[in-house]
């Protein structure tokens, strides 16, 4: 156990101390700041030098009222052959063509361009003509408008949790949902981007003959061991650091620009277009002080417990298979071969995360994804703030354990033989010999 410990120690300061370590706990969490700056001033840029494009119509309807508050549009009077010639030569973006129509069956209006039109550019114009055809049916059936606001009714419902002892906790789907998604999509990353890290380095060492040195006094289940969980401290102060740096400099770069913060522009934006009743807009407060307060309830402690739980194990038990690869090859192409069957339960948890975990998160599938050790770490986070049995997560965190276990003990029979081994052509016969042979 000393030995792992001094080796643990090894791998953590050789890492830290390195210049690549440095710059990417430091620059990466910069990256990400910078280009939220870069983009916020390329819009705002784009804003004060962007131009109303130009379209020309012909009305054959003689009701078409223009809306000039996306476009500048300019009224053609000739036939729809001439405006097309003359569209050709123009540098207009657009010739929109209104035939006479019906308002129950509206159909003929074609817009025409040079070039492709986005889908917000035909969703903006299709949105003109919904609103007038509306409005001239409003007029013909003498209905006033409102009327059909006093018709529009939100409906918001409240989700309380029931527990066993009958205890109520209000709760909030959306906000369960959000923290499931990025729950599991961190998982993934991280043990993804960690473990292929353990393998690079395990190659690294078996080239330069390092490792032949290390092995001659410690054996080499101790090296995998202390390899693994020194880079498991390593990835975790990484982490730690890119959050608060990333927060910190996210939050800076938007208040330099001057945007506000998220639930400061919803309340402008209700407060804005909310055309209702006074009495809407002053209940909106309440409903983001709600929601700010179920945020507050919820159980973060459990919450980051179970994250640093599951990234532990999952980066553990992939850690060992990736150890194993790194070991039986040369270089990190002839590792390719094997990557592969062991990315596909993680691909599996990933894609079952939309698919299954989130959307019904105490179903059946997502209730075996988060047991079976090579699925649970990323289907686990997705059911965690829904809320999941103890004897489910007692069970789950059980068997990941022993998969890791399990796992490092797989591994560690060919970690031991193919780390000092170069130069042989490696298949999975080869590592089931290895695997079988008596040590």
């Amino acid at each position: 156990m000393n030995k792992i410990w001094l080796i643990i120690q090894r791998e953590f300061l050789n890492r830290v101390m390195k210049k690549s370590f440095l710059i990417a706990t430091i620059f990466v969490p910069l990256i990400f700041p910078a280009i939220i700056g870069l983009l916020v001033y390329i819009a705002k840029q784009s804003d004060k030098n962007s131009k109303k494009e130009v379209i020309h119509y012909i009305d054959e309807s003689g009701s078409f009222a223009p809306d000039t508050s996306t476009y500048v549009f300019k009224n053609f009077s000739g036939s729809l052959d001439e405006g097309k010639k003359a569209f050709d030569q123009s540098e207009d973006f657009g010739l929109l063509y209104i035939p006479k129509y019906e308002l129950s069956k509206p159909a003929g209006i074609t817009l025409y361009t040079k070039v492709n039109p986005s889908l917000d550019d035909v969703g903006g114009i299709e949105r003109i003509f919904e609103t007038q055809i509306k409005e001239k049916k409003m007029l013909q059936l003498n209905i006033e408008q409102k009327i059909l606001d006093s018709l529009k009714t939100n409906v918001s419902i409240n989700t309380v949790k029931l527990s066993e002892g009958g205890q109520e906790k209000s709760s909030n789907s959306g906000i369960l949902f959000g923290i499931g998604m990025a729950g599991g999509i961190l998982m993934y990353m991280f043990i993804f981007i960690y473990g292929a890290q353990i393998m690079q380095g395990i190659i690294e060492e078996k080239t330069s003959k390092v490792v032949e040195v290390i092995v001659s006094s410690v054996r080499p289940f101790q090296l995998m061991m202390g390899k693994i969980i020194g880079l498991a401290s390593v990835g975790l102060l990484q982490f730690l650091i890119w959050i608060i740096l990333m927060s910190t400099l996210t939050f800076g770069v938007l208040g330099y620009f001057g945007i506000d913060p998220p639930q400061k522009q919803a309340m402008e934006q209700i407060q804005k277009n909310n055309k209702i009743a006074a009495v809407q807009v002053e209940k909106e407060p309440a409903k983001v002080a709600k929601m700010i307060g179920e945020v507050m309830n919820l159980p973060w402690g459990y919450i980051l417990f179970s994250f640093l739980f599951y990234f532990l194990g999952g980066y553990l038990i992939y850690a060992a298979l990736f150890a194993a690869v790194g070991s039986a090859v040369d270089s990190p192409a002839e590792a390719q071969q094997f990557m592969f069957p062991i990315t596909i339960p993680l691909l599996i948890s990933y894609m079952s995360l939309f698919m299954f975990i989130l959307k019904d998160p105490h179903g059946t599938v997502s209730i075996w994804l988060s047991i079976i050790p090579f699925t649970s770490p990323i289907a686990m986070m997705g059911r965690i703030g829904f809320g999941v049995p103890a004897w489910q997560l007692a069970l789950s965190m059980v068997l990941l354990i022993a998969g890791f276990v399990f796992t490092t003990w797989v591994a560690g029979r060919i970690y031991r033989v193919g780390i000092l081994m170069s130069g042989t052509k490696v298949n999975y016969k080869v590592l089931a010999k290895w695997f079988m042979q008596k040590g």
